[in-house]
């Protein structure tokens, strides 16, 4: 089982730009933004993923970096729930063959739902079934609807199979949802519509050291993606894969007041962990928000403080 889960994590092929793929044989299609990669994009991917294998059809997903949003809309602050190499990892470990990744440019915007059809899904793509959820639009000014398309698969000889949106607990699943409880610090919601942990990865670099003095080591987290959406400042209890182990922690994001910081840091500090991790690059899953960042009026005191931190999330990682 092992062999063949490696298998699929390894075999995706990932293009940068349309230009670079021209498909051989029919292949089988799915198109979107997929921030988050949430149980509902989860739902259409192995979908495709399944039918494609058994129609003997490579798995293709076609998605857009910048998002179409940051490109077209001149006020724009949108931050998303994934770095583009995140999703990557998402999209292999669901077994995709191919995925596709075009810069979003206002040109490309500007082609039509039918020019869009002939050259790309036709010419370049060849795609015998597309598999889209029920509120996908595409073409100039997102101008073409489901049933536009449904009748341009009827026109060019493709399948459209349009799945339902997904629900958790009832509640319609979006990126938009997620990014709101994010905001809102409700990470139990966020998992339950990730299907996993919200997560975030960047790279161990040097900090100041302090943690060491108050001994709480921490690994100071690197992310250079300005796009990616953080939790807001405070403490969170955490988890990670170190060394093929799974490791709880506790992470601060803020300015850390009470040595007059001023720049914005995340610090992670493991349990039961010890080893060097500097300029390793690592992922770590955000499970709760403990309190707000504090100042304090003492090194001894913020210390006290944070030996009732990591109580606090031992405690919650007995549970």
């Amino acid at each position: 089982m092992t062999a063949v889960i490696n298998a699929l994590i390894f075999a995706m092929k990932v293009v940068h730009g349309l230009e670079s793929f021209k498909a051989k044989n029919a292949t089988q299609l799915t198109i979107g933004t997929f921030d988050g990669v949430h149980v509902g994009h989860q739902k259409i991917i192995k979908k495709l993923v399944v039918e494609a294998k058994e129609n003997n059809r490579s798995s293709v997903i076609l998605t857009f970096f910048p998002h179409p949003r940051m490109v077209l809309q001149t006020e724009n602050s949108l931050q998303l729930i994934d770095t583009m190499e995140e999703k990557e990892l998402f999209f292999r470990n669901l077994g995709v063959d191919v995925l596709i990744v075009h810069p979003f440019s206002k040109d490309f915007s500007r082609m039509t739902a039918l020019e869009f059809t002939r050259e790309i899904l036709i010419e370049r793509l060849r795609i015998a079934k597309l598999v889209i959820g029920h509120d996908h639009r595409f073409g100039r000014n997102r101008e073409a609807t489901v049933e536009d398309l449904i009748g341009l698969g009827k026109t060019f000889a493709f399948e459209v199979e349009v799945l339902p949106a997904q629900s958790v607990e009832s509640i319609t699943v979006s990126s938009t949802k997620i990014r709101k409880a994010i905001t809102e610090n409700d990470f139990p919601l966020v998992e339950k519509y990730l299907g996993r942990p919200f997560r975030l990865t960047g790279k161990v670099v040097k900090g100041q050291q302090l943690g060491n003095t108050l001994s709480f080591p921490t690994a100071n987290i690197d992310i250079q993606e300005s796009y990616k959406i953080l939790p807001s400042q405070g403490v969170y209890w955490i988890k990670a894969q170190l060394d093929n182990q799974r490791y709880f922690g506790m992470m601060n994001i803020g300015t850390r007041p009470t040595v007059n910081g001023k720049e914005q840091t995340i610090e992670v500090h493991f349990f039961e962990f010890n080893n060097s991790l500097y300029h390793q690059v690592i992922t770590v899953d955000v499970l709760q928000k403990i309190r707000e960042e504090q100042k304090f009026d003492s090194l001894e005191l913020l210390k006290a403080q944070l030996d009732l931190d990591k109580k606090q999330c031992q405690q919650l990682s007995l549970n």
